[in-house]
């Protein structure tokens, strides 16, 4: 009798756990968007393509192997923003980028971070805001330094504070349109302007607003702050993700995470 033996050694395990991973983040990449569906559509045509191949259809097999044959042509084309968005964010090594990059060895001004009563004052404004249904958009970036949309709009550079922010979102103020950047302990530009998010399962009843904080949070680390102007409430995203109608608890208690770490 012969005994088959399968030989699984530690490399072998490391690429299985990178192969699991990199599927993983394509997956989280694609979920909920339009391309989640023609990614489906395009392995099962890969899948049929290997029957055909295993039944030695030979006509239809040529056929399907030269659209596969150019397969990866046709997926730079399809998923392009996907592909865009994965790349942005394995190039962007937010370590490197403030530990070690050459604006940091050389320049002599350290960004200061908010201080409790500044995170107070962040809070206050968005109830206050709430309150009166102002509409706001808020970008607090933790490691990503967001030059490109801060030169989307005005730069304030300004002490945070509470009565500045409510200004900056009262309706009848040229600002008041566009998201507020917040860095460190100042108010770095207003009427910025945010990518959308291209998710298909975003809650129809949210705006905008809405839907730009997810998409910054998506390409970015920043957390973004919406006030809604229609329902008076609080929403924050992260990570692509929204946490819809949060408490001031909350709100505070998050800010204090990211501010908190980025202050180590």
């Amino acid at each position: 009798m012969m005994t088959l033996f399968i030989t699984i050694r530690v490399l072998d395990v490391v690429d299985i756990l990178l192969v699991a991973t990199l599927l993983y983040q394509i997956y989280r990449l694609i979920k909920g968007t339009v391309a989640f569906n023609i990614f489906i559509g395009l392995f099962l045509v890969y899948v049929f393509w290997l029957l055909v191949k295993a039944m030695n259809m030979e006509l239809l097999g040529t056929l399907m192997g030269q659209f596969i044959g150019v397969g990866v042509i046709a997926l730079v084309v399809v998923f392009q923003q996907e592909i865009r968005h994965f790349l942005l964010l394995i190039g962007t090594n937010y370590q490197l980028s403030r530990s070690f990059g050459l604006e940091k060895l050389f320049s002599m001004e350290k960004t200061k971070s908010a201080t409790n009563q500044q995170i107070k004052e962040i809070v206050r404004a968005c109830d206050n805001m709430a309150r009166s249904k102002t509409g706001a958009l808020i970008v607090i970036p933790h490691k990503f330094e967001l030059k490109e949309i801060i030169r989307s709009g005005e730069k304030i550079n300004a002490r945070i504070s509470c009565a500045l922010l409510e200004t900056i979102f009262f309706k009848n103020t040229p600002l008041h349109d566009g998201a507020v950047v917040l860095i460190g302990n100042r108010i770095a530009a207003a009427r910025c302007i945010l990518p959308i998010t291209e998710k298909t399962d975003v809650d129809p009843n949210l705006g905008l607003r809405h839907r730009a904080a997810i998409g910054i949070s998506e390409i970015t680390d920043a957390v973004a702050i919406v006030v809604s102007e229609e329902k008076g409430t609080i929403s924050l995203a992260f990570n692509g993700e929204l946490m819809h109608k949060i408490s001031l608890i909350q709100l505070s208690t998050e800010l204090e995470k990211v501010i908190g770490e980025e202050a180590q």
